[in-house]
């Protein structure tokens, strides 16, 4: 398996790092497939009662993105539009809202928040590796440490994934379990891993 044809695949024999960070990445870029090239009826069909489109899950997403490498684990606020909202009265604010966002802009939205986590994570294990206590913390204050909220990160990313998976099937018919060698997005600026 070629690194160039799938930059996506983690390695196989590397640091505990790069086979976490390596599983997240492919996750991503999973999910991104499964959400590329859509226009903006595309991104707001459901399936049967659910409300759930790619749509809402690419902006979800974006704040899961945000919120775990701003706030989980610095502790600082995850920006624009996340820290404008009112959650306490608009808990699904981040699904219910993407209707009303051109596919443009929900692509912008999801491929800045991965870049920017990327840089953050980075820079982070670079710092102190993945046993380094992080901002995020229980009601008794203790603290978790970042090797946790990346395997959260993963289990979030798993479970929208197969969502994403039913969802573009009732799209257009796209099915499969990983992109096709040589993938890359015709929508939007995500970067692939490695790039």
């Amino acid at each position: 398996m070629s690194s160039t044809e799938f930059p996506w695949e983690p390695p196989l024999a590397g640091s505990e790092a790069e086979h976490l960070f390596g599983a997240l990445d492919r996750l991503r870029t999973t999910f991104r497939w499964k959400a590329d090239g859509l226009d903006d009826r595309g991104l707001r069909v459901s399936v049967g009662a659910s409300e759930l489109t790619m749509g809402s899950l690419l902006k979800h997403l974006a704040f899961v993105e945000a919120f775990y490498a701003q706030l989980k684990l610095a502790g600082r606020s995850p920006g624009a539009p996340w820290e404008t909202v009112d959650w306490e009265a608009n808990p699904g604010w981040d699904f219910a809202s993407a209707g009303a966002d051109s596919a443009e802009e929900l692509y912008a939205l999801y491929d800045n928040a991965v870049a920017q986590a990327r840089e953050i994570y980075d820079d982070a294990v670079a710092d102190g590796g993945l046993d380094q206590i992080v901002d995020a913390h229980d009601d008794e204050g203790r603290h978790a440490s970042l090797r946790r909220i990346v395997f959260d990160l993963v289990e979030e990313y798993g479970r929208h994934t197969g969502h994403a998976d039913l969802l573009r099937e009732a799209v257009d018919g796209r099915v499969g379990e990983d992109p096709p060698a040589g993938w890359r997005p015709e929508s939007g600026s995500f970067q692939m891993p490695g790039a």
